[in-house]
């Protein structure tokens, strides 16, 4: 008899709980657009925060009883000629997946929208475009130059490390190109899926918004850096909702990325 209480009483939770759900999405203080970015973007997060080591996906599969395929995935792994090169490329996939696949079939299926809505999309002034690559790239230059000095930097920098220069070709070159598409979906995950998702709801304040979390993926990263990040996040975000296109910050921020490998092996001395 008790038991039959205690699923009475679970179900009357399950129930509300269900019920508090639906009025989100019924309410109209807030759109089903801002809540399903938010779900997604909190949930993406988390994915790629536990995820991404690669030991990590390895626990997850044996947990789902899948000790099989753990186990080809680590003899995979094991054979590759880099390992250093393998686990990086994973941690890219991942967030190609979580940063901007996801997103892009949710802004499709749940949103029935196109991802040009959301800042994929080129801008229509190449001209004046380059003209602001070029003045915050210009800008940008001296105080990477002066961070890359520091030995926090050099010791997270680059994250592919040669061990010897012949590693540069073509190991450090395949790293770069895969690094450019985490650079792609990163710049859609914050600059396009998060700010154009929210702008309706909370206008340019959708900014502020995406510099939160995105500040907060810098924690493990040096202090000037993860400072630099808020800033950096304004800006770029800034950029995004005024032209409508996230392609001027992935190149803005490529470009400085790749500026700052080519400086630590620079001081490193491989280059």
């Amino acid at each position: 008899m008790r038991s039959f209480q205690m699923i009475s009483v679970n179900s009357k939770v399950i129930q509300k709980l269900l019920s508090s759900v639906q009025s989100l999405f019924d309410s109209p203080k807030i759109s089903r657009q801002s809540i399903i970015v938010l779900l997604i973007g909190a949930l993406s997060l988390v994915f790629i925060r536990y995820l991404t080591p690669f030991n990590a996906f390895i626990e997850l599969l044996e947990l789902l009883s899948l000790s099989s395929a753990a186990e080809q995935l680590m003899s995979f792994r094991s054979e590759a000629q880099d390992q250093q090169l393998f686990d990086l490329i994973y941690w890219t996939l991942c967030r190609i997946l979580f940063y901007l696949i996801i997103p892009l079939v949710a802004i499709r299926f749940l949103l029935k929208k196109s991802g040009s809505a959301f800042g994929w999309r080129r801008s229509n002034n190449f001209k004046k475009d380059l003209k602001i690559f070029a003045c915050f790239f210009c800008f940008m230059l001296p105080l990477v130059y002066l961070v890359s000095t520091q030995d926090s930097f050099l010791m997270k920098y680059p994250f592919y490390r040669p061990t010897d220069a012949s590693d540069i070709w073509p190991n450090l070159i395949v790293w770069e190109l895969f690094y450019f598409l985490q650079f792609v979906s990163l710049e859609f995950f914050f600059r396009g899926f998060m700010v154009h998702g929210l702008k309706d709801e909370v206008g340019d304040y959708s900014v502020l918004f995406m510099v939160i979390p995105y500040c907060m993926i810098h924690f493990q990263k040096p202090f000037l850096e993860t400072i630099g990040a808020i800033f950096a996040g304004f800006i770029l975000g800034y950029l995004s909702l005024r032209k409508g296109s996230i392609f001027t910050g992935i190149a803005l921020h490529f470009s400085v990325a790749i500026t700052m490998d080519v400086l630590a092996l620079y001081h490193l001395g491989f280059l």
